[in-house]
């Protein structure tokens, strides 16, 4: 499948995605972002794009400018050239400082979504060609903590805690060190996260709190 967006320090392409109403935008290319999609919340209120029905959750990630809450839900339908994805995970990002240029753009394209094609950019011709990979058809990750887990000199620790998510409920609280997920005592926080990305599932978790160990067993959510 061929592209042929507009350029400038990252590819922007034309973009159709479908909740509450079908709408047509601006999307940069952001193979850097760790992410399916992420929409300016400015451009959703104007747009009036997402269902009501549904409620954004509260969640931690990281910027350029540092950590960040956004809000997260997801969306319907996106179509990217003839292919389309269904119930796609997004972020709403309150952009203060105009990172997007909004109302040119509604937001990025993430790695998420972009990884499940071999892409090749052509910045002379100004073109994407996008071949589907053996990775087109994974599932979304839909799984809610509400907790901040980073890796931090040597340690994971928890950071940040969303008010009644499934982490408040467990009684995780900021500071606290995760020692064992599961079986696993590797002190890798991608691991880590990795195994907390199934909703619905109830795992055990070791954590260390005032030089005591606990342990904890944490219901993950989902955001569907």
């Amino acid at each position: 499948t061929l592209l042929r967006p507009s350029f400038s320090s990252l590819p922007i392409q034309f973009m159709q995605f479908r909740d509450r109403a079908k709408m047509n935008h601006n999307f940069y290319f952001d193979t850097g972002a760790g992410l399916c999609l992420l929409l300016n919340e400015k451009y959703v209120a104007d747009s009036n794009v997402l269902s009501a029905k549904r409620k954004p959750l509260v969640t931690q990630a990281e910027g350029m400018v540092g950590r960040l809450q956004m809000r997260l839900t997801v969306v319907k339908e996106v179509k990217l050239g003839p292919y389309r994805f269904y119930n796609v995970p997004t972020y709403l990002y309150q952009d203060d400082y105009n990172v997007i240029n909004y109302p040119f753009a509604g937001g990025l394209i993430g790695n998420e979504l972009l990884r499940r094609f071999n892409m090749t950019i052509n910045y002379g011709q100004r073109e994407i060609h996008l071949l589907p990979n053996h990775r087109f058809n994974e599932e979304f990750d839909y799984a809610y903590t509400g907790l901040g887990m980073y890796f931090i000199d040597g340690r994971v620790m928890i950071e940040d805690v969303i008010k009644n998510s499934p982490g408040e409920k467990a009684g995780f609280m900021v500071g606290d060190e995760i020692m064992a997920v599961g079986n696993n005592v590797s002190k890798n926080v991608q691991q880590y996260k990795s195994m907390l990305l199934t909703p619905g599932q109830r795992i055990k978790v070791i954590i260390q709190r005032d030089n005591k160990l606990l342990e904890m067993h944490l219901r993950t959510g989902s955001i569907l």
